[in-house]
């Protein structure tokens, strides 16, 4: 396998909205018979490769989220091996002081720094199966690479304008390699919360942003949203959360995202109780469509906490993804995740499929990596999938 290859894609920063250049040296450096690079319309591009006439399109995503973080491993020992042998007994590792939070890890080797698993590890594992398929002539797939998938998904959603059309869709993305049969769905909402301002001292006069964020939260946390026999507890954060007044004057206003990870049981249900807390905020106009997945339980409505938010909350929808379930190939192991992905906006696909190398525990953190036998295995793995889907039937 070709580390340096790899090294060079992580020491690239891919960071959101700095893809482009990402996507240019690929095009440069990766060979293929057909290549061909896609204005995504916000400065970033797709890429996509392709070997003959793709039945079976491995796709995978080139933006990570910051900070950048270089890549660190013992590069002139694998260097010393050509670039091609499996490292034995090599242990690679952050110059940054870390905790491995999967077990397997310790005394195993691996590969560290931003993307290592999300997603560069996978661009790298794909495309050693590609070479490896054409090296055993087989043809009809190809390598979709996208930027935009950690804000919105908006590779993607290009993607999917240009009327391209497969079978198969195989993405990667950090699943310990085993096939994810069902995904959380997803539903997100900015928040804005008005107070009115005044002296800290008389609290009474009058109306504080954040005790009203405060009544909102203690509302949501008392939510019970069941448990989904597939996908388990529904889920979620606060995120980007704003409220810059200073110590001694009430807020006057405080902003944040509310973002959800739904199940079957409980995406429906989600949707309504945030459009009754937009009709009794006075905002009903914000409500949006619902997006149905499957029969819902309507949790208990928050009429008894939401008078004190009249007037004083809006709450815009930002859309969102339903939970979906995903093909499974015999023979492989398999799991649900809570994570989401390109998958659910690549139309033009018959059958998804997601999986890939990588723990999602360590995705997003300081700390990393890819276990370098996890490569190895991801590689063996997607030339077997791609085999059997090209001679699906």
């Amino acid at each position: 396998m070709n580390y340096q290859l790899f090294k060079d894609i992580l020491s690239i920063d891919s960071t959101s909205g700095k893809e482009r250049g990402m996507a240019l040296w690929l095009n440069d450096h990766l060979d293929a018979p057909s290549k061909e690079l896609m204005e995504v319309g916000d400065g970033t591009l797709n890429l996509l490769l392709s070997w003959g006439t793709p039945k079976v399109v491995f796709c995978t995503h080139m933006d990570t989220v910051p900070p950048y973080i270089k890549p660190q491993a013992k590069w002139d020992t694998l260097a010393s091996l050509g670039m091609t042998e499996t490292p034995s007994v090599i242990h690679m590792k952050s110059e940054r002081p870390t905790v491995i939070s999967t077990e397997r890890s310790e005394g195993e080797n691996l590969i560290s720094g931003r993307g290592s698993c999300d997603a560069k590890g996978q661009i790298f594992a794909m495309y050693t199966a590609c070479k490896e398929l054409e090296a055993e002539e087989h043809t009809d797939f190809g390598l979709l690479i996208l930027a935009g998938e950690e804000t919105g998904s908006w590779g993607a959603k290009a993607f999917s304008k240009t009327g391209f059309k497969a079978p198969f869709l195989i993405v990667g993305e950090p699943t310990d390699n085993k096939m994810v049969s069902a995904a959380k769905g997803t539903l997100s909402y900015d928040l804005k919360f008005t107070g009115e301002a005044f002296h800290s001292g008389y609290p009474e006069c009058g109306t504080s942003a954040v005790e009203l964020f405060c009544a909102f939260h203690s509302a949501l946390k008392a939510v019970d949203w069941g448990i989904d026999p597939e996908l388990g507890e529904t889920t979620w954060n606060i995120g980007l959360l704003s409220s810059p007044n200073p110590q001694n004057s009430l807020s006057p206003e405080l902003t944040c995202r509310l973002y959800f990870r739904t199940t079957f049981i409980s995406h429906e249900a989600v949707q309504r109780w945030m459009q009754e807390i937009a009709g009794q905020a006075g905002n009903d106009e914000a409500a949006p469509a619902i997006t149905p997945s499957a029969p819902a339980v309507m949790p208990d409505a928050p009429a008894s906490v939401m008078p004190d938010l009249i007037g004083h909350l809006t709450v815009t929808p930002r859309g969102g993804d339903v939970p979906a379930r995903y093909v499974v190939l015999d023979g492989f192991e398999s799991a649900p995740v809570a994570f989401g992905s390109d998958a659910p906006h690549l139309t033009g696909f018959g059958h998804k499929i997601i999986c890939g190398p990588g723990s999602i525990t360590v995705a997003h953190r300081d700390n990393e990596h890819v276990l370098v036998s996890d490569l190895e295995t991801a590689v063996r793995q997607y030339v077997r999938m791609a085999v059997e889907l090209i001679n699906c039937k």
